[in-house]
C-alpha cells in the first residue's frame, strides 16, 4: 500500500505537485506515539543521524581533551552551509588536534549558501574540504582518532575503527541491526544504513530522554543535543530548516535533516523522537512534514504550534517576490 499524500504544493488554490511520505514518532521505550504510512520500511537516514554518529567524539573523552564547547559539538552533528564560520571552526577543531583540511576525506563541494560561494568566488578562491557541509562531522571523527591513537587514514572505510564505533552507537541508540546488508556509501564517504524509520524516531527518543542505554552515554547524548539547540546557526546555516525550527522553541527543539527527504527530531521535554522520510526525496517535503508534526505534537503551546505550523507551509513566491502558491500539510498530518 503506497505512503498517503503528507504534503501538496499548491500554485493559486489549485495543486501542482504532491509528495507521499512517513512519519514515525515513538518514545523512549518503544512505545508508538504516531505512525503514517510504512514506518518498517528501512531507510537511509543520510545526515539525520550525525547527533547519534558524533556519541564517540564525547564519549572517548576526545571532547574535553580538545575543549570543545557548544559550538564545535553542534558543527560536528551539522550539516553546515560553508559560511565562514562553519569552515573557520571545522579548520579550528582540527588544529587542536595536529591537524589540517588535508585530513578530511569527505570530498569537497562550494558552499551551499549562495551569498558565501558568490564572495569566495569573487576572491579568486576555490572550496576545499572544509567547506563541505560534512566538514564538522569529519573533524569530530578525525579528533576523536587522534585522541584515541587510532591512525586516521581511511577512516570513511566500513572497516575503520572509527566507523566500527559509529556503527556499535547507532546499532546501540536505534536497537536496529547495522550490517553489511543494510549498508551503502553516504555523499561524504562514510558508511549509511538502511533500517526501518520507526528505529530512527525510537533512537531520537532515546537521546532525548537519556533513557535506554548507561549513564555515560546518556550523558554524552544529552550534551550533543543540548549542544545542537544552544548552537542551531553551527547546525545547519542561515535561513535554512533545521535553524529556523529549533529557533522557533530554542532549547526545546532539536531538528536535524538529511537528504532525500529525510529529517529527524527530538521534543526532550516530551521524550519524544521524531522520524519522517518523504518518498520522492523532496527535502521541501520533509522539512515541512517535520514542522507540521512538531507543531502537532506541541500543540498545548499555541503560540509556539502556530509558529511550527508558519514553518509548515512556507510560501511560493514569484521572482519579484508575490506570494503566487505554498506548501500545504494534509489532513493526513492533522
Amino acid at each position: 500500500m503506497a505512503n498517503p499524500v503528507l504534503i501538496e504544493v499548491l500554485r493559486g488554490a489549485i495543486v501542482e505537485s504532491a509528495h507521499r511520505g512517513a512519519v514515525a514518532v515513538f518514545d523512549a521505550d518503544g512505545k508508538p506515539v504516531l505512525e503514517i504510512g510504512d514506518t518498517s520500511k528501512p531507510v537511509f537516514p543520510r545526515s539525520a543521524v550525525k547527533a547519534i554518529q558524533a556519541l564517540p567524539l564525547v564519549e572517548t573523552g576526545a571532547a574535553d581533551a580538545y575543549d570543545f564547547g557548544n559550538r564545535e559539538l553542534a558543527l560536528a552533528c551539522a550539516s553546515h552551509s560553508g559560511e565562514p564560520a562553519h569552515a573557520e571552526l571545522a579548520r579550528s577543531m582540527l588544529a587542536r588536534a595536529g591537524l589540517n583540511g588535508s585530513a578530511l576525506e569527505c570530498g569537497v563541494h562550494w558552499p551551499s549558501n549562495h551569498d558565501a560561494e558568490i564572495a569566495l568566488a569573487r576572491a579568486g578562491g576555490l572550496p576545499n574540504a572544509l567547506h563541505n557541509n560534512c566538514s564538522g562531522k569529519h573533524s569530530g571523527f578525525l579528533c576523536t582518532c587522534v585522541h584515541s591513537g587510532i591512525a586516521h587514514r581511511g577512516y570513511v572505510r566500513p572497516d575503520h575503527a572509527m566507523q566500527e564505533m559509529v556503527r556499535d552507537a547507532m546499532e546501540a541508540v536505534t536497537g536496529a541491526v547495522h550490517g553489511p546488508e543494510e549498508r551503502a556509501t553516504d555523499g561524504c564517504s562514510i558508511p549509511t544504513y538502511a533500517v526501518p524509520l520507526r528505529s530512527f524516531a525510537l533512537g531520537f527518543a532515546r537521546m532525548a530522554a537519556a533513557h535506554g542505554f548507561g549513564p555515560e552515554r546518556a550523558k554524552a547524548a544529552k550534551r550533543l543535543l543540548s549542544a545542537c539547540m544552544a548552537e542551531p546557526f553551527f547546525v545547519a546555516g542561515t535561513g535554512r530548516a533545521d535553524l529556523l525550527l529549533m529557533q522557533a522553541a530554542p532549547g526545546r527543539i532539536f531538528a536535524k535533516g538529511g537528504a532525500e527527504g529525510v529529517h529527524c527530531a527530538a521534543i526532550p521535554e516530551l521524550g519524544l523522537g521524531i522520524a519522517v522520510k518523504c518518498d520522492d526525496g523532496a527535502g521541501r517535503a520533509g522539512d515541512a512534514i517535520a514542522a507540521a508534526v512538531l507543531a502537532r505534537l506541541l500543540h498545548a503551546d499555541e503560540s509556539l504550534s502556530a509558529r511550527l505550523l508558519q514553518l509548515a507551509n512556507p510560501p511560493i513566491e514569484s521572482r519579484i517576490g508575490a506570494k503566487v502558491g505554498a506548501l500545504t500539510p494534509t489532513p493526513a498530518l492533522n
